[in-house]
């Protein structure tokens, strides 16, 4: 092995173990299903899951024990995510639920800045006729896009081609908007507990804010940080756009 190749090959590797925690966390975030119950039954999750996380944290990933059955994982999905008192969930997952993120701003600009980045790559919300229309600033829909922000990064480093983009891109999308839920979540999860939610949700609630500003500082590293406040782009998507072309 050359002295060159290891970087390569490291950088390949946490690459591919990020794509992986954001593409199963957006699948167990997801409303569940029989088939995320059965993949939890059988240990696939985790095996999955656990070298990904040592790659990336240094650290194993707990043996949990999956719902007890379909029903169990779905009562606790529904009672932590999606009912609560007057109608409120106890703990929601969209972003635009929890007024302190919005900052000043209404529901409906929130919402057009977080489209600006999926419009960027070419990504809109399904519409009512596509199947589920989930919203965009759903935690899903944004774990989603930082899966799509890996693979096109994995795509572009085969290709020989600037990586950048893509880097830059999930820099300022974990900055602006999955890091800030991701701790909304974990916060309003501490006054929810005890309403049978999958240990392996509970346990993702907990680690992924530090994952994620993990995740942050690393592509800052390679890209340099996200601009701040009142410098030139930090506050309009739109203006920001030459960071990822």
């Amino acid at each position: 092995m050359t002295v060159t190749a290891a970087p390569a090959t490291n950088e390949r590797d946490s690459l591919a173990a990020r794509e992986t925690i954001y593409r199963l966390a957006a699948a167990l975030f997801g409303y569940p299903l029989a088939e995320t119950q059965q993949a939890l039954e059988e240990g696939r999750v985790a095996a999955a899951l656990a070298p990904a996380w040592r790659t990336l944290t240094g650290e194993p990933w707990p043996a949990l024990p999956p719902s007890e059955d379909l029903t169990a994982l779905q009562v606790g999905y529904t009672a932590t995510f999606l009912q609560g008192k007057r109608g409120s969930p106890r703990v929601p997952l969209v972003a635009s639920a929890h007024e302190a993120l919005l900052e000043g701003q209404t529901p409906g600009n929130y919402l057009l800045n977080v489209k600006a980045f999926y419009r960027h790559f070419g990504l809109q919300a399904a519409q009512g006729d596509e199947g589920h229309a989930e919203e965009p600033d759903h935690l899903v829909a944004m774990l989603e896009f930082c899966t799509l922000l890996c693979h096109l990064e994995r795509e572009a480093l085969s290709g020989g081609r600037d990586p950048g983009p893509y880097r830059r891109a999930q820099r300022d999308f974990i900055a602006r908007y999955l890091g800030p839920l991701l701790g909304a979540i974990r916060e309003r999860f501490a006054g929810a507990r005890g309403q049978g939610l999958d240990p392996t949700l509970a346990r993702l609630i907990e680690v992924l804010p530090e994952w994620t500003a993990d995740q942050q500082a690393a592509l800052s590293a390679q890209v340099g940080p996200s601009p701040q406040a009142g410098e030139a782009g930090a506050d309009s998507n739109a203006d920001s756009r030459s960071l990822w072309d």
